[in-house]
């Protein structure tokens, strides 16, 4: 799809570094940067009733909308001096809801973008990460630190396994598929059969990709008792790749939380930017 609305959101504790990027991105591909502005309001401790009498606790909440109201002032500020269309948005949600906040305001925004500050945010990326997958239908872009994130990349490692996670986040880049000169269609120890990849692991989907006019080689590779990720992360530093596509969550959430999972690995360790659907 072409990407016209991107997201990006932003906490207090953050500088205007994910906001730049952002920026950047959306000049590349003459996009509209929509920006959320969040505060996640600390829980009540001993209950709502505590909630009501504590001094302590009211205090926080004050302190908390001081500072999101300096955040909005500095996003607007930036905005401002920036030479996109722009947009901003903010909320206070409880921390149990914002998952929900964040995947709402996602929806109206082609892709959401996760920079290095928020990606050092332990709960906001979290939160961000749950929003974007779960409740918003739409893809995320993560771009770790150090990385060199573009929206026309020429170089583009598709991690398929051929489950409905990975269908939709070929679809979803397909636009940037097809401006690529080298896209590598990467399956790790694929299985034969109806059930799995095909006759031909790989075959079917890049048969579909060379329909859309997708300059597509198909990559079978062992993992020879290395994880997925860790075949997929040499993978795709031994062809330069500037971009990695894949589905996330092809397990529940619970799951990958207790015994790991390529999704997990990939958010955690990654060095290029990761393009996820589900």
């Amino acid at each position: 799809m072409t990407f016209r609305t991107l997201l990006t959101v932003t906490g207090p504790n953050q500088g205007e570094g994910d906001l730049k990027l952002a920026a950047d991105l959306c000049e590349q591909i003459d996009a509209h940067l929509s920006v959320l502005v969040l505060e996640i309001a600390a829980p009540p401790s001993g209950g709502e009733y505590a909630a009501v009498v504590s001094p302590a606790w009211l205090e926080e909440r004050q302190a908390e909308l001081k500072r999101l109201e300096k955040r909005i002032s500095d996003v607007t500020a930036f905005l401002f001096r920036s030479a996109v269309s722009a947009d901003l948005s903010d909320d206070y949600p409880d921390i149990g809801w914002a998952d929900d906040v964040i995947g709402r305001r996602a929806r109206y925004a082609d892709l959401t973008v996760l920079g290095p500050d928020l990606l050092a945010s332990h709960t906001l990326k979290d939160k961000v990460i749950e929003g974007v997958l779960f409740s918003s239908g739409k893809p995320m872009l993560l771009v770790p630190e150090g990385s060199r994130p573009t929206l026309t990349p020429k170089r583009i490692l598709v991690a398929w396994d051929a489950r409905v996670e990975s269908s939709r986040a070929v679809r979803e880049s397909l636009d940037l598929l097809k401006g690529a000169d080298d896209v590598r269609l990467v399956m790790v120890d694929p299985l034969e059969g109806e059930f799995h990849h095909g006759a031909e692991p790989g075959a079917d989907a890049a048969t579909y990709l060379a329909r859309h006019g997708v300059k597509v080689t198909v990559d079978r590779l062992p993992s020879s008792n290395h994880s997925v990720a860790e075949v997929l992360r040499q993978h795709a530093g031994d062809v330069a790749a500037e971009l990695m596509v894949m589905g996330a969550y092809g397990h529940s959430r619970l799951r990958e939380r207790i015994f790991g999972g390529v999704t997990k690995s990939m958010i955690e360790g990654q060095s290029l930017p990761v393009l996820m659907a589900r």
